[in-house]
């Protein structure tokens, strides 16, 4: 049993990937990429960055966030600089739940704590033998 579960690993990083990868792209679309091409393409991020000052942080770190959230996220998808994106994204969450959710309480931060552990475990543990990191020989 121990044999096959260990032959699965590769598939367990492929699937921390995809779920986190995919709860980034989702969470950083709609700070990016605005609803119509009309008018004002940067909009959606100049409201994000106009949030993240009423937290009383610099805005152009609501850039940085917006971005490593959809770009890191389909980079963790890919498997490609899984671990740069996974540190980028364990920020991101890490400012998000000191700054957002904290305050909510164990029940409005379930959702963030696993996605923290997931970017974290991505982290330490890497892309996995599945990804274009390992294809590429990026460390």
């Amino acid at each position: 049993m121990q044999r096959w579960l260990n032959s699965m690993q590769p598939w367990g990083a492929v699937l921390l990937r995809l779920v986190l990868g995919t709860a980034m792209v989702y969470s950083g679309w709609s700070k990016v990429i605005p609803p119509t091409l009309h008018g004002n393409i940067l909009a959606p991020l100049d409201h994000y960055s106009h949030y993240i000052v009423s937290l009383g942080i610099p805005a152009w770190l609501g850039y940085v966030s917006a971005l490593a959230e959809l770009v890191g996220g389909f980079f963790l998808a890919l498997g490609l600089l899984t671990r740069i994106s996974a540190l980028f994204i364990t920020i991101d969450l890490l400012v998000a739940l000191f700054k957002v959710n904290l305050h909510h309480g164990y029940n409005g931060s379930q959702y963030l704590l696993a996605l923290i552990v997931i970017a974290m475990m991505l982290l330490f543990y890497g892309p996995g033998t599945a990804s274009l990191d390992n294809r590429f020989g990026v460390e």
